[in-house]
């Protein structure tokens, strides 16, 4: 197999570095393992952030994803960690992570974290009617 998981996080310029724009990324097929039994965890992981001088390259993120798949962490660990090391390549503006994770115990849990770069406010919401 050509492809391995990898920690590593590659990085390309922002195209518009001087507008505000929000990226939205679905990855729908996270896995990882319950620290306490070993067995499989499930998880959708939502990126939505507004880069600064940075993004982050696709084909670098699967790869990042996937090396969870051996590795055991409580579900709070794994988004915070996700986050923390998004935030560390490519120090966006504004980055929210949701972790929506599959049922375990009868449970389903989300977990939803945030990073704002400090003195970032986002624009006023406009409405169109």
């Amino acid at each position: 197999m050509s492809t391995q998981p990898s920690k590593t996080l590659e990085t390309f310029p922002n195209p518009f570095p001087d507008r505000d724009y929000t990226i939205h990324m679905t990855i729908p097929e996270f896995t990882c393992l319950c620290p306490k039994t070993g067995q499989p965890d499930f998880a959708t992981i939502t990126l939505d952030f507004v880069p600064d001088q940075l993004c982050v390259e696709l084909k670098s993120l699967k790869t990042y994803m996937w090396s969870f798949r051996e590795e055991g962490g409580f579900h709070e660990a794994m988004t915070n960690g996700i986050l923390n090391d998004l935030v560390a390549a490519i120090s966006p503006r504004f980055m929210r992570v949701t972790g929506e994770w599959n049922v375990r115990g009868g449970i389903y849990t989300n977990v939803v974290v945030e990073h704002r770069q400090p003195g970032w406010t986002p624009a006023p919401k406009i409405d169109l009617p």
